[in-house]
């Protein structure tokens, strides 16, 4: 008898050849615009963060929904208050909560920019849904980010069942969003020994900002896709200055150095790793989702063929696996809830 692998995956999913004429056309018309847009890190965060709100870089314009209610969590530092924007079910009451950590690099975005993604998990799973505006770097740098995204959980596992009918239930995140959201999902399992999420959403996540992996180090294409080397090393210094690489893989900040066994077995919540073959995080989710199975706990990991960073976040109309995505991940949030 032939021997099997413990680790089986659909290859198929990492085939160059197998991606579609659709998504290489996408990527090459990301590429162009790219050519034409500076780097963040070149005309500073403030600007860049202006471009990026009027449709100026790579990534769609954000739609602002006017159903969605601003509103205010209290942070742990006196005097000030983290903006959150929040959407319920459009009908039908509402069955639990889902804190939602955007992505950019802890550089870039707000609560305000993925009113789409947040509304198609509110009326699709019947979810509160709270998207957190945690604060950025380089003006905040580490660990003021994961500080408001820790101190917004905490007080939605008070606060949720009396304000919203239900208690919080899953943390979604994209890219540095991901990561903040392990960051945070691991300190409740520390502090909250009460508490227990029904799941992790985390979309094409950076979960080693010492950026060690080989993919985010080796990944080229003939032009910056979305996200770039050079990009994730301007990111984490503004995130993280003066940390050395040995500080970066602190686990606080790099939940992949984390000592996942140390909460006992199949302990972690079901997670939904998704991401591209097209994205220089590739090894983050990959290596991330094998730590967690390895503990006895859920991952699902799904894998999207030449799909670049931040697919998630383009219209279906422009981006074959987006659509997919939500999909997928309203399945994974409806049958955790069931």
């Amino acid at each position: 008898m032939a021997l099997i692998s413990d680790l089986v995956l659909d290859d198929a999913k990492f085939d160059e050849s197998r991606i579609s004429e659709a998504t290489a056309a996408l990527n090459d018309r990301l590429i162009e615009t790219q050519l034409s847009i500076p780097k963040w890190h070149e005309v500073g965060a403030e600007k860049f963060r202006q471009m990026r709100w009027n449709g100026e870089t790579t990534l769609p314009r954000p739609i602002v929904i006017d159903s969605g209610v601003d509103f205010t969590i209290p942070s742990r530092d006196a005097g000030r208050n983290i903006p959150c924007r929040m959407f319920k079910p459009a009908s039908g009451s509402v069955r639990g909560v889902l804190m939602h950590i955007h992505g950019g690099g802890f550089v870039l975005c707000s609560e305000k920019y993925a009113d789409t993604y947040i509304k198609s998990l509110a009326d699709g799973c019947q979810l509160a849904v709270v998207s957190i505006g945690y604060r950025l770097a380089p003006e905040h740098p580490h660990p003021a980010g994961p500080n408001d995204c820790i101190d917004a959980a905490e007080w939605l596992i008070k606060k949720a069942r009396p304000n919203y009918g239900a208690p919080l239930m899953f943390i979604s995140g994209d890219s540095a969003g991901a990561n903040l959201s392990v960051v945070t999902a691991l300190h409740l399992l520390k502090m909250q020994a009460n508490f227990s999420l029904r799941g992790l959403i985390l979309h094409y996540g950076v979960y080693d900002l010492s950026h060690n992996l080989p993919q985010a180090k080796n990944f080229k294409t003939h032009g910056t896709l979305v996200l770039d080397q050079s990009d994730m090393a301007h990111f984490a210094d503004a995130y993280l200055p003066d940390k050395t690489q040995e500080q970066r893989r602190d686990p606080a900040v790099s939940p992949f150095y984390e000592d996942l066994y140390q909460f006992g077995r199949a302990a972690l919540p079901p997670a939904l790793f998704t991401c591209g073959t097209q994205d220089p995080l590739l090894d983050d989710t990959l290596m991330m989702a094998i730590k967690w199975r390895c503990t006895g706990s859920e991952g699902i990991t799904k894998i999207f063929t030449g799909a670049p960073h931040a697919f998630a976040l383009f219209p279906p109309s422009v981006c074959e696996h987006a659509g997919p995505a939500m999909e997928m991940t309203q399945q994974f949030i409806l049958e955790k809830m069931a």
